[in-house]
């Protein structure tokens, strides 16, 4: 796993009745890490303004381990899986900072599109290149 993508606290208005972050936050901490990880593969906000292009997750799944509560620090790292023509699936693992425990991991799929046409389009060379050596650089196990 690389550096983080997402570093954050769990305040109290996110925790719910049994006292522990409620399952929206967790889902709100991974979709910010999403922005980050993309980033890294030149996904960045500037290249999806000005290329009309955009991502829409299509799939994601997410197991829950041990609760955060009021106070934790969050840390999220992420890994690409793969890389395909028009979409691509990664895995977030979300630990306690202060622990090292792994509270929650999230794998999605995404497909990149077209904005305007509301239709999926192949990644640039540029953003398979990037990708390319990541999964080149990373373990393939989950």
């Amino acid at each position: 796993m690389e550096e983080a993508t997402y570093r954050g606290t769990v305040y109290p208005w996110q925790c719910d009745h049994v006292g522990h972050m409620n399952i929206m936050w967790y889902v709100g901490k991974f979709d910010e890490a999403n922005w980050n990880m993309f980033a890294r593969l030149g996904l960045t906000p500037s290249y999806l303004r000005q290329s009309g292009r955009g991502m829409a997750g299509v799939q994601q799944n997410i197991t829950y381990k041990r609760e955060l509560f009021a106070g934790d620090i969050v840390d999220v790292r992420s890994r690409l899986l793969e890389l395909r023509e028009k979409s691509i699936r990664f895995v977030h693992e979300m630990r306690n900072a202060e622990t090292g425990e792994l509270a929650a991991t999230c794998e999605i799929t995404a497909v990149h599109l077209d904005r305007q046409a509301h239709k999926s389009m192949p990644f640039e060379d540029a953003i398979r290149e990037i990708a390319a050596r990541q999964l080149a650089a990373e373990p393939a196990t989950v």
